[in-house]
């Protein structure tokens, strides 16, 4: 397998909020790394329009909410929690239809337990968000009423094509991309690539071609930025980023297999040094080296830009150049974290994926003698916490049932202990590494790696994700059992203020106890909140009448 380096290239990247994982990256992948933010996040003026959907989306008024980013969904409860209950709006946002442009915002609505209805595919553009949505609700769609959560800067393209094809539009903008406050480093960068000082651009979003751009339009040097662009190495993150660079004159020299940042920097150390070798080539006046000396396996993306073929066995994994030290320190810096079980595993997901570049990545959790999927690299709302299967069927039961990893590099579904799922697209594979995730000896979950093409799996890999398995056994564990007493926890918390309410309702209304939970269950449905909401405000105002009993007696 084909080791990815940069071989001493001169990185830049305009990365802002993942600036020191990026900078980190390219140094691993051995780079000399430029990280210079070209955008921060502001608030808004004002917070009217997120208000207003609030209330809208109380009050029953939308059919289906759009959410394009999982720091938009953040940034919009926290906006309108300001002013409304935070619980009624996240119960609100359960009671209606919701699409996720992503698996970023696919994760934080799973986080807030709000069921996604439709999700877009890779790359995860708003084309592929509006064919997810013409191909889940059909001709209904022409009559839903429709918001969606802005970020950073508007989408007029998504928001006419919505407009065209739904009932009613709403946009709900909850921050804005702006330059950062000091622009000097940008200008550098503007010099820098004028002047050659770069080899290698990676660009992750089409705000920073924007920014950059605006900066050297400032400068009154965007001819120059642009001649320097087209001298070194161009990649972009996906099909919009490209878009953005076509429209200042630049091609992309390519579009990495999956639109993830250590997708893009894995294949940008592999294939740069040969592109940007072509090119000086070509300057020099040289014989120019044909496009097969690279030895890319590309595919057109949407965008018209060649991208890396998906799963191909060229493929260098993070661990290349990651040093012993590193990988502890990743792997335990994200078990550390405390957070809750799902996105404890989407955390062990994304590291995991970020190692081996793989096609799909499940994560199984034993419960009551079956696995249970529990995350997954592709977003799965319908199959997340819902799929199970049996120890012993398929090839991730058989892993869980004998403890031992299965690496199969072609022919996997030809495997005999290979079984279909027909609901989950990733069934269709052709090589697969699954190794049990194990604690005390006791075998805790599975995971599955996936891959659509034939891919050798080495040694090495084999023996890091078996040793992830050891390491996160016991972090699935104590989550798991964390999130189970918790959840015991509030339904006694709950039992206790329901059995304290009807309590109230027989003494005050003379009702039977079957009669007084039938009245609270029925408010509930009505009202469309928990039973223990309506069990808190029974109690809650009997506490009243009594304080006021006790105020008039002193009086």
């Amino acid at each position: 397998m084909t080791h990815a380096s940069f071989d001493g290239l001169r990185v830049l990247s305009l990365e802002s909020r993942r600036a020191k994982e990026v900078a980190k990256l390219i140094r691993t992948y051995g780079g000399e790394p430029f990280v210079v933010p070209a955008m921060r996040e502001a608030p808004l003026e004002s917070n009217k329009q997120a208000l207003e959907f609030a209330d809208d989306l109380l009050h029953e008024k939308f059919d289906l909410v759009i959410f394009l980013t999982g720091l938009g969904l953040r940034a919009l409860l926290d906006i309108a929690q300001t002013k409304y209950n935070r619980e009624e709006l996240i119960e609100a946002l359960r009671s209606v239809k919701i699409g996720a442009r992503g698996p970023k915002p696919a994760a934080a609505l799973k986080e807030l337990r709000i069921p996604v209805t439709v999700t877009a595919p890779e790359p995860n553009t708003w084309r592929e968000m509006m064919h997810a949505m013409e191909a889940e609700f059909g001709d209904k769609l022409g009559a839903m009423r429709v918001a969606v959560q802005e970020y950073g800067a508007s989408n007029p393209e998504f928001l006419s094509e919505l407009t065209v094809k739904c009932g009613e539009v709403t946009k709900v903008p909850v921050y804005q991309w702006t330059l950062p406050e000091d622009v000097g480093p940008l200008r550098e960068c503007v010099l820098g690539v004028a002047n050659g000082s770069v080899d290698v651009v990676l660009f992750m979003t089409a705000v920073q071609v924007i920014h950059l751009f605006q900066v050297a339009e400032e400068m009154v040097m965007r001819e120059e930025l642009r001649a320097g662009l087209i001298s070194m190495v161009v990649v972009s993150i996906g099909p919009t980023t490209s878009e953005e660079l076509t429209h200042y004159g630049i091609t992309p020299d390519f579009e990495p297999s999956h639109p993830k940042m250590g997708f893009l920097v894995n294949e940008a150390a592999q294939y740069s040094g040969k592109i940007l070798q072509r090119k000086r080539s070509a300057d020099a006046g040289a014989v120019v080296p044909s496009d097969k000396s690279i030895d890319m396996p590309v595919e057109k993306s949407k965008s018209g830009v060649r991208r890396v073929a998906v799963s191909t066995p060229t493929m260098a994994g993070f661990r290349d150049g990651l040093t012993s030290i590193d990988f502890l320190h990743e792997i335990s810096s994200r078990l550390a974290s405390a957070d809750s079980f799902h996105v404890v595993l989407g955390s062990i997901v994304d590291f995991v994926t970020t190692v081996i570049p793989c096609d799909s990545c499940f994560i199984y959790v034993m419960e009551h003698e079956k696995l249970v999927l529990r995350a997954s690299k592709n977003p799965h709302a319908d199959l997340v916490d819902h799929l199970g299967m049996s120890l012993g069927q398929g090839i991730t039961g058989w892993v869980a049932e004998h403890r031992e990893p299965v690496a199969i590099a072609s022919g996997a579904s030809n495997d005999p202990r290979f079984v279909m799922f027909r609901n989950l697209p990733e069934d269709h594979f052709e090589a697969i590494l699954c190794t049990p995730i194990l604690c005390a000896s006791k075998v805790v979950g599975v995971i599955n790696l996936q891959h659509q093409m034939s891919y050798q799996h080495t040694a090495n890999e084999i023996r890091l994700l078996s040793m992830l398995g050891f390491l996160v056994g016991a972090e699935i564990e104590r989550t798991r059992l964390e999130t189970e007493n918790l959840q015991l926890a509030g339904r006694l918390e709950t039992r206790k203020a329901v059995d304290r309410a009807k309590g109230i309702l027989q003494r005050d209304l003379g009702m039977s106890e079957d009669e007084a939970y039938r009245t609270m269950q029925r408010e509930s449905r009505q009202r469309r909140i928990s039973m223990r909401e309506i069990a808190d405000a029974i109690v809650l105002g009997d506490d009243l009448k009594k304080a006021q009993a006790a105020d008039g007696a002193r009086a």
